[in-house]
């Protein structure tokens, strides 16, 4: 078994109104996705171990944003906070909090839409595709700048998933444990570096 795993602490508020606790498999890691994610120019891409390893710190702190009709990005509409990121095999899994008492329609959507309806989608700037001729866009490199909510259906990842959490995410302080694994480790390739603004895939 392979696990990373960051945290970040908050202080408890005991029944905090704004603070509504979530989980959810942000992406696979390993795995080509689905279909396209916005942003990759008609490529499938995969998300290296290596790289979502690298970047695991970038997720701490992000934004979870959503919109209106739940199918994309709106980085405008920020409805939380990312503290926790773990790899847990091929899953990369976040949990965090919802501004619930800010964006009452997101928590209303969470506790009234069809369990194992929702779904998450990464934000990428910086990403780095090993060979960009390629049919599947292999990222070797990049940075979480957020994470969007939307309908598992609209997903690059269709094995993505968010739902509201019973319990308090990690509150003891920033963590990290080491990996532990019985398998291979990917060797560091050759990158081409995409430059520009931030590419939001989803």
């Amino acid at each position: 078994m392979r696990l990373e795993a960051l945290a970040v602490a908050l202080p408890e508020v005991a029944g905090h109104p704004n603070r509504i606790p979530f989980e959810g498999v942000l992406t696979l890691i390993d795995e080509p996705s689905t279909r396209p994610p916005s942003g990759a120019r008609g490529h499938r891409v995969i998300l290296t171990r290596a790289a979502a390893t690298a970047a695991l710190p970038s997720l701490i702190g992000m934004a979870v944003d959503y919109t209106p009709s739940w199918d994309g990005h709106d980085a405008r509409r920020k409805c939380g906070i990312i503290t926790q990121a773990d790899i847990e095999g091929n899953r990369l899994k976040v949990s965090g909090y919802l501004f619930g008492k800010d964006f009452p329609e997101v928590e209303e959507q969470m506790r009234q839409g069809a369990t194992g309806s929702m779904g998450m989608s990464y934000e990428l700037a910086d990403a780095h595709v090993a060979d960009m001729n390629a049919s599947i866009w292999t990222l070797t490199r990049a940075t979480f700048t957020g994470a969007a909510i939307l309908l598992r259906e609209k997903a690059a990842y269709r094995d993505t998933s968010f739902q509201l959490s019973a319990r308090r995410c990690r509150t003891t302080g920033i963590t990290a444990q080491a990996s532990r694994t019985a398998g291979r480790h990917h060797p560091q390739q050759q990158l081409e570096t995409r430059q520009g603004k931030e590419t939001r895939w989803r």
